[in-house]
């Protein structure tokens, strides 16, 4: 079953398989260098990957629970669950949340039944969080308007299912139906890209339905599924993005890139050792379009190969772009109780970023600090009705969490309530306590808050030393690197032209 998807490009998610003779890539117009050269070649590459799988898998939760399900349906909901667990995310961290989640939902009955405030709960800390929402409306549709019943092959599951992709529907195809049909995640984009030597940019569409076309080519028909996962815990313990355990690996005989690497540490020590042959170039591609210039699959001319890479130059991946940074002032609102101090919460939209999870009340940090306190205060008086202590709002410092493609700087605040709120809260607001809080549906990041407002460490700034008292200033709000300052309560009520 899969692993981490974070390195090597992250899992594919395309269309449909092409045809044989669909377009570039195809085995008729790529260089035989990038492909198997015969039937005897590939079983030879099957048999040495899953006689080593078989001695080397690791014992995960989500295998021994499809190996021992005889319901075809049940088996199919427990690797489609971990399948979406998986993507871009650790297998160490989803043992856990796996084996919880099948504790309290073991069929897809179960899950189609529970509330998305659950389903947000407990994926709480999972990250990317539309993969439980959707992978519930996949089980609430199989249950409703397939009889229960899962699509049995990866053509029907990708059409059928919400948030099911290529790489996942050939995954629960494979795995739970034994569908004869390959796939490409992360982890077997790396392995065929090293043993191809395949160095151009794996999301490139010409190298993306070339992959597709080899795992086809490769995969086991007696044991699909086996042979799929052994690909993938080749990939994520051995083949990985840096470090690989090249003499380890099963099919290193069948590798061109660690072909490639062999020849050209010959030929430099040929040079070294002055023999005849000493001036003949390191250049040791057997691409023959590579040669002149024009193989799609191969390393381009503006990244030659690097011989302190090895084999790690393939694939070589184009530079990530940079999250966008934003910027969200927050506070830690408390209200007075008998035994425990309670906190406020508020719920967030039902799409975007973070959709539906609970969290503080937040507003973009905008404009000066004046501007940006105003504009939370503001929004607490929307969800508290009553006076505000205002000279008690104190600033604590700044906490970072990175989303896959946000860089969210934190500003937090704290406000103690002197005396109970008058009134009911307005609807997608809740006081909890804190044992509420941590089994409640909320993001890491929010927890990362709770953590600098008690005061221990979570790769947060120090908080500002100064006092409620400071005078306010008119100067640009806390960047990066900078402390907030504290306001005194006249400040709240100073002019601005801000909007």
């Amino acid at each position: 079953m899969r692993k981490p998807r974070k390195a090597g490009g992250g899992s594919q998610r395309h269309g449909e398989q092409p045809s044989p003779d669909a377009g570039p890539g195809t085995p008729s117009q790529v260089s035989p260098y990038h492909l198997f050269g015969d039937a005897d070649e590939v079983t030879r590459f099957r048999a040495s990957l899953l006689s080593w799988y078989d001695q080397a898998k690791r014992d995960l939760p989500w295998r021994r629970r499809a190996a021992g399900e005889l319901d075809l349906d049940r088996r199919a909901y427990s690797v489609w669950v971990s399948e979406i667990m998986l993507q871009q995310t650790q297998v160490a961290t989803v043992i856990g949340y796996y084996t919880r989640w099948m504790q309290k939902w073991p069929t897809l009955q179960d899950l189609a039944g529970a509330s998305l405030e659950e389903v947000n709960q407990l994926w709480a800390g999972l990250g990317y969080y539309s993969r439980g929402r959707r992978l519930q409306e996949g089980a609430r549709k199989v249950v409703e308007e397939l009889g229960g019943h899962v699509p049995r092959t990866a053509n029907m599951l990708q059409k059928l299912l919400p948030g099911v992709g290529r790489y996942t529907a050939g995954a629960i195809a494979s795995i739970a139906f034994g569908q004869v049909t390959g796939v490409v995640d992360g982890n077997v984009t790396r392995v065929l890209c090293r043993v191809r030597a395949i160095g151009a940019d794996p999301r490139s569409p010409s190298v993306t339905q070339h992959l597709w076309s080899l795992a086809q080519q490769l995969v086991d028909p007696a044991r699909p599924g086996d042979f799929n996962q052994a690909a993938m815990e080749l990939g994520a313990t051995v083949c990985t993005p840096r470090g690989p355990l090249c003499p380890k690996c099963p099919v290193r005989g069948f590798c061109q890139a660690q072909k490639r690497v062999e020849k050209v540490q010959a030929a430099v020590s040929r040079r070294l050792l002055g023999s005849p042959e000493q001036e003949k170039t390191l250049e040791v591609e057997e691409c023959a379009p590579r040669r002149a210039g024009s193989c799609p699959l191969c390393l381009p001319p503006s990244e030659p190969w690097r011989q302190d890479l090895g084999v790690v130059n393939f694939p070589r991946q184009p530079a990530r772009k940079a999250p966008r940074e934003q910027r969200v002032a927050v506070c830690v609102l408390q209200q007075p109780g008998p035994e425990t101090s309670r906190f406020l919460l508020v719920q967030r939209p039902s799409s975007g970023l973070l959709a539906s999870l609970w969290e503080f009340p937040s507003v973009p940090a905008e404009g000066t600090e004046s501007v940006q306190r105003r504009a939370l205060v503001k929004a607490l008086q929307t969800w508290v009705r009553g006076p505000l202590p205002l000279r008690s709002l104190r600033c604590l410092g700044e906490v970072v969490h990175v989303f896959s493609h946000i860089r969210q700087t934190y500003v937090v605040y704290s406000l103690a309530l002197e005396e109970q709120p008058q009134g009911l809260l307005p609807s997608g607001a809740r006081w909890v306590s804190r044992a509420e809080f941590q089994a409640a549906a909320v993001s890491t990041a929010m927890k990362k808050v709770l953590q600098l407002f008690e005061g221990q460490p979570s790769g947060h700034r120090k908080a500002s030393s100064k006092s409620p008292q400071d005078p306010a200033t008119s100067g640009p709000g806390p960047g990066p690197g900078r402390q907030c300052r504290q306001l005194t309560l006249g400040a709240f009520f100073k002019p601005t032209s801000a909007p």
